[in-house]
C-alpha cells in the first residue's frame, strides 16, 4: 500500500492494551520505593532528610525518572482517548472532574499538609508549633496565573506529589475543550497521515522525540515534577491519545521497539555523565542555558521517548493470555493493587514522610533505614486504602475509586476507558 493509500485508509481502532495496567500499577507501586528513596539521596530536598546521604540514589532514581511519569502520562492519554469517544466532551470533563478534582480537593485538605509540617519540625528542633496552628498558614495563598496549572501558590501551600493529578486533570480538560471546538474531519487527515509516516521504525524512534528534546533543552526540567517540563508531560499525554486513536502506531512501536532500547541506552549513557559534570560544575542541570546543560537536557527529553516505545513495544510483543476464572495469588494481588493504583498514589507520599521522619532518627546504616522505610510505608499504604478507603462508597468516592458494575468480570481500566 503506498503512503497515500494508507493515508486514506480507514483507522484501525486501538484494542485494550492489558500490560499497560500492569505498567502504571508497577510504577505507583514502585513511587514507595522511588520516594523513600529520596530521604537518603545527596542532591534531592526531600521532606526529610536522612545525616548520611549518598549519590547512588541519584543514579538509580535517574534510571527511573526518565521514563517511569512520562510513560504514565502516556497511558492516561491512551485511557482519556477511549472515555472521551465513549461519553463524548461533557461527560468526559464530568468524569474526570470527579475522579481526579474531588480526590485532589479532598488530599488538599487532609493530607498534603502533613509533608510540610513535618519538614518544619525535621529541619529545626525547636519547632514545636502544632499542626493545629500550622494548618492555617499552610491555606495563605495567592494567584499566581504564571505558573499554570500551578495558579494557587504560598509559602507553604503546595500540591506535593499530586501535581501529577493537577496535571492530569489540565491535560483532560485541554482535550474535552480541544475535542469540542477541533474540526474532526481535520483531526482524522492528520492522524492517518501520521499512521501512515509510522511504517519507518526510525521515523518513530525520532520524530517524536525531537520535540521533546526541545522543550526539554529549552524550558529546563522541574525537578519537583520528577525531572520533566509539564508541557514535556503534555506532549506524552498527546502521544497516547494518538497511540488509542489508531493501531497502525501500535505495529509501528513493536517494530520499533528494539532500535528505541539501543538507542535510549546509548542516548543516556551519553547523557547522564554530562549531568554530574553541571553539577560539580557548580551549574544547576535543570535549569542553566549553558551549553553542556542543554545538550544534557535534549539528550535526556529524547531518552525519554525511546525508553517508552521500547517498554511498550517489547511488552506488546509478549502473548496476552486470557486471564483464568478463577485467578491464583498472584493474579489476585495484582488486580487488588491494580483497581486502588489512584488511592494508594495519593496516600503513599503522607505516609513515607511521616515512616521516614521517625526512621531517621535510628543508628543505623542507609540500607537498614531504608529497607525499614520501604517495608513499613508499603505495609501502612496498603493497610491505608483496604481499611480507610476501600469499604465504603463515601471514601471511595473521594478518593476517585470506580464504584463495581454487577455481572461485569474485574478488570483494570486505565488502558481503555
Amino acid at each position: 500500500m503506498s503512503e497515500d493509500q494508507a493515508a486514506t485508509a480507514p483507522a484501525r481502532a486501538a484494542a485494550r492494551r492489558p500490560e499497560l495496567d500492569a505498567i502504571r500499577t508497577l510504577v505507583v507501586v514502585g513511587l514507595i520505593f522511588f520516594h523513600s528513596s529520596l530521604v537518603f539521596d545527596e542532591r534531592d530536598d526531600y521532606y526529610i532528610k536522612n545525616a548520611d546521604t549518598t549519590e547512588v540514589t541519584t543514579v538509580l532514581s535517574g534510571l527511573a525518572v526518565v521514563w517511569a511519569m512520562p510513560i504514565l502520562f502516556l497511558i492516561a492519554g491512551f485511557g482519556a482517548s477511549h472515555s472521551l469517544r465513549r461519553r463524548g466532551p461533557g461527560g468526559f470533563a464530568a468524569e474526570r472532574l470527579l475522579r481526579l478534582g474531588v480526590p485532589l480537593l479532598f488530599a488538599l485538605v487532609v493530607l498534603l499538609p502533613v509533608p510540610p509540617w513535618l519538614r518544619l519540625k525535621a529541619a529545626d528542633p525547636g519547632y514545636h508549633e502544632s499542626y493545629w496552628r500550622f494548618l492555617p498558614r499552610f491555606f495563605e495563598v495567592r494567584f499566581e496565573p504564571g505558573e499554570f496549572p500551578f495558579v494557587v501558590q504560598g509559602e507553604h501551600f503546595e500540591t506535593g506529589h499530586l501535581w501529577f493529578v493537577v496535571l492530569l486533570l489540565t491535560w483532560a480538560l485541554l482535550l474535552a475543550g480541544a475535542a469540542r471546538t477541533l474540526p474532526r474531519a481535520a483531526v482524522r487527515r492528520l492522524r492517518d497521515r501520521l499512521a501512515a509516516a509510522s511504517g519507518r521504525p526510525a521515523l518513530v524512534v525520532l520524530l517524536p522525540a525531537l520535540p521533546l528534546a526541545l522543550i526539554t533543552a529549552l524550558d529546563g526540567m522541574e525537578e519537583s515534577h520528577a525531572g520533566w517540563s509539564r508541557w514535556a508531560y503534555l506532549l506524552f499525554f498527546l502521544y497516547g491519545c494518538l497511540l488509542a486513536g489508531d493501531d497502525r502506531f501500535r505495529d509501528a512501536m513493536r517494530r520499533a521497539a528494539v532500535l528505541a532500547a539501543v538507542a535510549g541506552a546509548v542516548l543516556l549513557a551519553a547523557g547522564m555523565p554530562l549531568f554530574f559534570v553541571v553539577a560539580e560544575g557548580g551549574g544547576d542541570p535543570f535549569t542553566d542555558l549553558t551549553g553542556t546543560a542543554v545538550l544534557m537536557r535534549a539528550l535526556y527529553g529524547m531518552t525519554g521517548w525511546c525508553f517508552v516505545v521500547a517498554i511498550l513495544g517489547l511488552l506488546d510483543r509478549r502473548t496476552h493470555r486470557a486471564p483464568s476464572p478463577t485467578p491464583g495469588l498472584g493474579r489476585r494481588v495484582y488486580l487488588y493493587l491494580a483497581l486502588g493504583a489512584l488511592p494508594i498514589y495519593v496516600l503513599h507520599q503522607p505516609i513515607v514522610v511521616a515512616v521516614a521522619y521517625h526512621v531517621v532518627s535510628w543508628q543505623a546504616s542507609i540500607v537498614v533505614k531504608y529497607l525499614a522505610l520501604v517495608a513499613v510505608a508499603l505495609a501502612l499504604t496498603i493497610a491505608a486504602y483496604e481499611l480507610l478507603v476501600r469499604r465504603t462508597h463515601l471514601t471511595r468516592f473521594l478518593f476517585g475509586v470506580r464504584e463495581p458494575v454487577a455481572d461485569r468480570p474485574i478488570t483494570t481500566t486505565s488502558s481503555g476507558e
